[in-house]
């Protein structure tokens, strides 16, 4: 009976290793960008601040806290899993270093030590797998470790370009707001109104497939309203308005693909964020209210 808990427990380990794995893969590689584990972290931290980004005293670091928390969450899923691999193993399937007295040491311990250090890639050499199977789980769980550590880096690294794409966008919309562009759009010599159309569809184009790609953008709140794309895209709204009634034609091509740009953006937050339903419209007020802004432009 104990022979078949042993392994009971080490199958436990493997499959917590397993989980924290495929959510590491749905997070970083996949191109969705989600994985069910680290969504649920920031989104529920995103909602523990909810009040309090209401008073406006919170919400600027709910983004990168949330980051550091879903990779503190994967590491204890391996740390703890490869414990648990190893727990029902010891001593006997490892070889200690000479000096270390196994009677009086802690099983448990040993088991989380181990699969800190080794998931760490510290390699320590004071206690070592004998076994054979163990001495191919142990180097998996390290070159893990280093997969994480380097999936990680780049992770953080992937996000803030997006998050800056996105402000960039954000400011933009900004300027355009303290400049009469609804006269440069219904001029019909201007040659700058389509291009200029064509440019906030673009950057919209990208902002979703950032949002998409990385989802937990979405939880990174921009204090300054200026800085801000759920404050300012009001603006883009209304510029596609008015280049619909342009006399050119190019700039009323220019200002559909601009209103498509706004509908998919606001569909894609709609369906994996905000669950309104409602028009792009209502989606895009929600969206603003989510990040404690108004919603005006």
């Amino acid at each position: 009976m104990a022979y078949w808990a042993d392994w009971l427990i080490t199958g436990a380990g493997v499959v917590l290793v397993l989980v924290a794995l495929r959510d590491i893969f749905h997070t970083i590689w996949h191109p969705s960008g989600r994985g069910d584990l680290s969504h649920l972290v920031m989104r529920g931290l995103w909602r523990l601040g909810q009040r309090r980004r209401e008073r406006g005293t919170a919400g600027v670091l709910t983004g990168p806290i949330a980051l550091a928390l879903v990779i503190g969450m994967w590491l204890l899923l391996l740390i703890g899993g490869g414990a648990l691999v190893y727990a029902p193993h010891l001593p006997e399937g490892f070889v200690y270093q000479s000096g270390l007295d196994v009677s009086e040491r802690s099983q448990v311990l040993d088991a989380v030590y181990l699969s800190t250090v080794t998931l760490a890639t510290l390699g320590f050499g004071d206690i070592v797998p004998a076994a054979g199977w163990l001495r191919i789980a142990v180097p998996v769980q390290a070159l893990i470790g280093f997969a994480l550590l380097t999936g990680s880096v780049t992770w953080v690294l992937q996000v803030y370009p997006a998050l800056i794409r996105r402000r960039s966008l954000a400011v933009r919309l900004a300027q355009l707001r303290t400049v009469p562009a609804e006269d440069l759009l219904h001029d019909p010599g201007s040659t700058l109104a389509a291009p200029l159309l064509d440019g906030l569809a673009g950057g919209l184009v990208q902002a979703r497939v950032d949002v998409t790609q990385y989802n937990e953008t979405y939880y990174f709140r921009d204090g300054m309203e200026d800085a801000s794309l759920p404050a300012m895209l009001s603006v883009a709204s209304r510029l596609g308005a008015a280049g619909r009634l342009a006399p050119r034609k190019d700039v009323r091509l220019a200002a559909g693909l601009l209103a498509t740009a706004i509908d998919d953006f606001a569909h894609v937050l709609d369906e994996q964020f905000l669950g309104v339903g409602g028009s792009t419209a209502d989606i895009l007020t929600a969206y603003a209210r989510a990040h404690h802004h108004g919603g005006e432009g």
